[in-house]
């Protein structure tokens, strides 16, 4: 089913999760008990992420068709063509199809950080130019990535915006919004999307605090701002108290994703680097006090 048909027949807001393929033994154990415990949840939909330079290209579709054939979740396959040869897109999008996979999120990734790698001289450097060499090939659902807080690389909200109009404009039916620690980020960013003639519906991101050290990390990379309210919270937690930080982390995310919901988001996506218990807590509680 297409994403956009799940949102327009659902009656409540909508539940997924991000996942990515594991890289190592110890964590391939990690997802699969990762994958137990979400899918136990009964998602909506979920979303296999795609390595820089399609680093992880086979084992993404290795977890799309998992996910899809054996959890019998509905699936979003995200495609990183930075780099990549149009002959290799093809294969990859045919690969897709094969699987029964009918919803794509297109994003230009990030240059590999593997030493000597060198983009394809054909490749297509803006996901504007990818998503129009994909949809004039195939009829997946297709969507993009939105930044509440503008792209790290943006010189503004305001450019970052027109882009976004423009992947809109070529086809793209739906966005899905990096995470962000202040709520009135995304809606700011709603409000300005629609303002700019963006109707996709806009799902917000949600990344639960796992650790002090991954939080300060992926907000350097992605650019979220990491508020006086969660640093408060943490510093007042014990030192090395890896329970008392996962419990703030949840009450944190419940309250911002009950915020979100009583806003009129379309759903919940939840950034879970391949972990579940921080996240289950935060459903529980939402569907506990009949949030979704």
């Amino acid at each position: 089913m297409r994403i956009t048909e799940i949102w327009a027949s659902s009656r409540k807001p909508t539940v997924s999760f991000e996942l990515f393929p594991a890289r190592s033994e110890k964590a391939a154990g990690s997802l699969d008990k990762a994958i137990d415990e979400l899918a136990a949840l009964k998602p909506d939909f979920a979303a296999v992420t795609f390595g820089a330079g399609g680093s992880t290209r086979e084992g993404s579709r290795q977890l799309v068709d998992r996910l899809k054939h054996e959890k019998g979740l509905e699936v979003i396959a995200y495609l990183a063509g930075y780099g990549l040869a149009p002959d290799d897109i093809v294969a990859v999008l045919d690969g897709y199809k094969g699987i029964g996979v009918e919803n794509i999120l297109i994003v230009r990734g990030d240059p590999p950080r593997e030493e000597g790698f060198q983009p394809h001289p054909d490749s297509l450097a803006h996901a504007t130019g990818l998503l129009a060499f994909i949809l004039r090939r195939y009829d997946f659902c297709a969507g993009v990535a939105g930044y509440p807080e503008g792209h790290i690389e943006a010189e503004s909200k305001e450019k970052d915006l027109e882009y976004l109009k423009r992947k809109i404009d070529a086809g793209a039916e739906y966005i899905i919004a990096n995470y962000f620690y202040d709520n009135q980020f995304f809606c700011d960013f709603t409000e300005r999307a629609r303002a700019a003639g963006i109707s996709a519906p806009i799902l917000p991101g949600v990344m639960p605090i796992y650790s002090v050290k991954m939080m300060e990390m992926l907000a350097g990379l992605c650019g979220a701002a990491i508020t006086d309210e969660v640093r408060q919270g943490i510093s007042a937690l014990p030192d090395g108290d890896t329970e008392a930080l996962q419990a703030f982390g949840i009450d944190f995310a419940a309250r911002q994703c009950a915020e979100l919901l009583d806003a009129g988001a379309p759903g919940l996506h939840f950034y879970t680097m391949d972990r579940s218990a921080s996240v289950v807590g935060i459903v529980n509680r939402l569907r506990s006090e009949r949030r979704l």
